[in-house]
């Protein structure tokens, strides 16, 4: 399956997951009535460091606190993307200034930027053309850990083991 339109489920600690019935979800973002109720409402010191965000599986953003953790802000379900996020405000508007995939709780793959796109562009936020920071995900399938590759070295830091090329980190753990 193409990364277009992938769910991705929560693969991360299973005690995190319990935090979603003790703690609120993220706030779902449908338009640019919604994100300017919502950045009205945080100072600037919340506005200094990057939000927490996924794209529901309906397409919908869906921001919190970059600390609380994804699996929350997801209310516990499957998401389209999820990362973290940061804007600025320029002329006025408001864009997003960077975007990442860095999510150790979904690992979503490079490609799920469409899903981010098309979530900010029904917004209407400026965005950047991809992902500002980019985060590869794969699971071993030796050791069954997962890996944040860097510099291409699809190597497992964990039992030296190869990983594969293509996404795998909804494999089993």
């Amino acid at each position: 399956m193409g990364t277009r339109g992938r769910r991705y489920r929560y693969v991360g600690p299973a005690e995190l997951k319990k935090l979603v019935q003790a703690d609120h979800g993220g706030r779902s973002i449908r338009s640019a009535v919604d994100f300017g109720a919502w950045v009205s409402a945080l100072t600037s010191a919340e506005l200094a460091e990057p939000f927490t965000f996924v794209v529901d599986g309906g397409g919908v953003l869906r921001l919190a606190p970059r600390r609380r953790e994804h699996v929350v802000c997801a209310d516990g379900g499957e998401v389209l993307s999820a990362g973290e996020m940061s804007f600025r405000e320029e002329s006025g508007r408001w864009a997003v200034e960077e975007v990442s995939n860095q999510s150790t709780g979904y690992c979503p793959d490079v490609g799920s930027w469409s899903a981010v796109a098309g979530a900010l562009d029904r917004i209407g936020l400026r965005r950047p053309p991809g992902f500002t920071h980019e985060v590869v995900f794969r699971r071993c399938r030796s050791c069954h850990e997962l890996n944040i590759v860097r510099e291409e070295d699809f190597v497992c830091v964990f039992c030296g083991e190869d990983l594969p090329r293509e996404w795998n980190a909804g494999e089993p753990g």
